[in-house]
């Protein structure tokens, strides 16, 4: 946790500067700037996200020479999740994150939900949201003004079941659901596959609960907080629920069948109540 909290004008300073540098690399059509800044979720453990979209992979060693002495402990060419960078500025300390994206790659993304009404097991609209969250700080020829203007529409119907049967079965009405695994692991008492296995049966539970309410889904962060904040349709004990399953896949809990069921019981009375079960 660092112990300086920075302002907002240090974060934008900051963020518009590497955008407009990386804006002068051949190939590049936007930088956009997304997370917790553009949301206004920000804490003291905020950075900075960047997305480079550009027409071509800007090679690594072109990358670094771009940022010279601008960036200490860099970690160059990450590519455990999105292509990206990682590195502290060196003037102020703050900790950016940049990943670099193709425009027909994150085109096909919002395609597949906003056109096709693809849904997958967890987290199925988290690439239209980043989207629609994101502030273009380097756009020369408004590709990403028009992207953005045409993801921000209203959240397709279709997309709504798909996501549910997508999902919901997983849950607790298939031998391979998460309930199944749960109690699989609680009976040989395997922690890791408790803590695994929970988590994911939450992906899958945010992922129907945003979509009932029509909203796309924020990432994994924050989840409670945003779900509180901006889902009417919602379990009345949702955060205690959550917490009591959290509480009993960890080392040393205790019935965590109980929780699982509490949980889904609620989320299966909403289900019922808006007409989807």
């Amino acid at each position: 946790m660092p112990s300086h909290v920075y302002t907002s004008a240090e974060f934008t300073a900051v963020a518009r500067a590497t955008a407009e540098r990386f804006g002068t690399l051949p190939g590049v059509v936007a930088v956009v700037w997304a997370g917790s800044q553009t949301t206004r979720m920000v804490d003291a453990s905020s950075d900075i996200d960047l997305y480079v979209y550009a027409e071509r992979e800007i090679p690594p060693a072109e990358r670094a020479a771009l940022l010279g002495d601008t960036a200490r402990a860099l970690e160059l060419d990450n590519r455990f999740w999105e292509p990206g960078d990682e590195w502290l500025d060196a003037a102020s300390g703050i900790h950016l994150d940049v990943m670099y994206r193709s425009p027909q790659w994150i085109r096909e993304q919002i395609e597949r939900v906003l056109v096709r009404h693809e849904a997958s097991v967890g987290y199925s609209t988290c690439f239209w949201a980043n989207v629609l969250a994101s502030e273009a700080l380097v756009d020369p020829q408004d590709w990403f003004a028009e992207l953005r203007a045409w993801a921000d529409q209203p959240y397709p119907e279709p997309l709504v079941p798909a996501i549910i049967a997508k999902n919901h079965p997983i849950l607790r009405d298939t031998h391979s659901s998460y309930r199944y695994q749960l109690a699989s692991a609680a009976a040989r008492g395997d922690s890791v596959s408790l803590n695994h296995r929970a988590a994911a049966l939450l992906a899958s539970y945010f992922d129907i609960l945003f979509a009932v309410n029509r909203l796309p889904h924020p990432g994994e962060k924050r989840l409670l907080t945003w779900a509180t904040r901006h889902c009417p349709l919602r379990p009345p004990e949702m955060a205690a629920q959550v917490a009591a399953l959290l509480a009993a896949a960890a080392p040393g809990g205790v019935d965590v069948l109980a929780a699982v069921d509490a949980l889904l019981d609620d989320l299966d009375a909403l289900l019922r109540a808006e007409g989807w079960l």
